[in-house]
């Protein structure tokens, strides 16, 4: 069975819903002939920060304990952040700070609801309005089923856990984009059959599957998920999303969770209802649990756990810059940034990343970065300029 594909402006395959009735037992990406493999590695520069420890922040540490996984949001004050992240490798009970000066400084770790001790996998946390304008925080915790807390006074109080209904995935949800409608929002995360069902779904030979679902309500309720794509041949999961800089199309970067390719990427020019078939990107871009970002000067940025095939900074956390082009014209970028140095395989670098209002980036995450010492969460300042400046230094004459 081979799937029809249309055209967009980006010149690949778009997958609309009526295919996906058909096509759910194929990958639909691939086709007949699968794309010659890119290059392994990159020839861009790496800018390395990682000895620089007054960029550093501590968020949390603990003696014994494995700290991992955050994610932080940064609200409409410029100055609070809150940070949400597991006690153990994704699933483990849930610990959460706030910092009231952009994350200079983190309190001790405040009061959560009891089911919160419950939550089996990765949190995500998101801000998210409705259409009348209320402003809610909604944190995630996947699996099955996938379960959401809520906070409507900015993270002072919240819900329980509570189920989103009879399904669930992995690292639910990878990324939240707000939709041009007002207080409509869509989600996207993975599943590789072990947990959207009770019983699971095994797929044989293994697969990815993606799926999209959408709230119209301000993130209080959400859609049943809808597949848009699954493949078998790579493992591409763990979505990072991103607009054009004109706001009309939508990108999404993927994990390559096989280690055989490159990471990947898909686009939609109708607001998540169409997307392109996954195409590879160059190795510059290649990691896990893309987070992207615009800098003042409209560059874009992206942090992640380096899985390049071939890198001179295997499993640390790193940072890609660029422009949202080189993303479509499948360009290598600028430069690549080593914001810290992981001590232990490549056990790192899940989002957050915050940008100021003076340009000032706080990226946060969680790693190995004392040698024979449990994982702790770390927060690197950083300004594009002063990397740029960098970058000139090191250039050949």
């Amino acid at each position: 069975m081979k799937t029809t594909h249309l055209k967009s402006a980006t010149g690949a395959g778009v997958i609309t819903a009526w295919m996906f009735l058909a096509a759910v037992t194929v990958d639909i990406s691939t086709g007949d002939k699968k794309p010659p493999a890119m290059p392994r590695g990159y020839t861009i520069p790496t800018i390395d920060l990682s000895a620089q420890t007054h960029r550093q922040v501590i968020v949390d540490r603990e003696e014994g304990q494995y700290l991992g996984h955050p994610t932080t949001v940064l609200l409409e004050d410029n100055k609070t952040m809150i940070c949400v992240y597991p006690k153990g490798h994704g699933r483990g009970a849930i610990v959460m700070k706030r910092s009231t000066d952009a994350g200079k400084t983190w309190s001790e770790r405040l009061k959560t609801p009891k089911t919160w001790a419950t939550s089996k996998e990765v949190p995500t946390l998101h801000r998210v309005i409705d259409a009348k304008g209320v402003k809610r925080l909604i944190m995630f915790s996947g699996l099955y089923p996938c379960r959401m807390a809520v906070s409507e006074d900015d993270g002072k109080t919240w819900s329980e856990l509570k189920p989103l209904g009879d399904w669930g995935g992995i690292v639910c949800m990878g990324d939240v984009m707000a939709l041009k409608k007002p207080g409509c929002y869509m989600a996207m995360f993975h599943d590789d059959g072990r947990f959207f069902t009770k019983p699971p779904k095994r797929y044989k030979p293994r697969r990815m599957t993606v799926y999209t679902t959408f709230s119209t309500d301000g993130g209080l309720t959400w859609s049943f998920p809808t597949e848009i794509f699954h493949r078998s041949d790579v493992g591409l999961c763990e979505p990072g999303m991103i607009r054009s800089p004109d706001g009309k199309q939508i990108a999404a970067l993927f994990r390559e969770n096989y280690r055989v390719r490159n990471c990947h990427v898909i686009f939609s020019d109708d607001e998540g209802k169409t997307w392109t078939a996954p195409r590879e990107l160059p190795a510059s871009f290649t990691g896990d649990r893309h987070k992207l970002r615009y800098a003042p000067d409209g560059r874009l940025i992206a942090t992640f756990r380096d899985k390049t095939l071939q890198s001179p900074t295997p499993g640390d956390w790193v940072m890609w810059v660029g422009r949202y082009e080189d993303i479509v014209k499948g360009l290598p970028g600028q430069y690549r940034v080593r914001l810290m140095d992981n001590k232990r395989g490549s056990d790192c670098a899940y989002p957050g990343l915050e940008l100021l209002s003076d340009g000032t980036f706080v990226a946060t995450t969680y790693g190995h970065w004392t040698a024979g010492q449990k994982p702790y969460i770390v927060s690197v300042r950083f300004k594009l300029a002063e990397i740029d400046a960098l970058a000139r230094k090191q250039a050949p004459n």
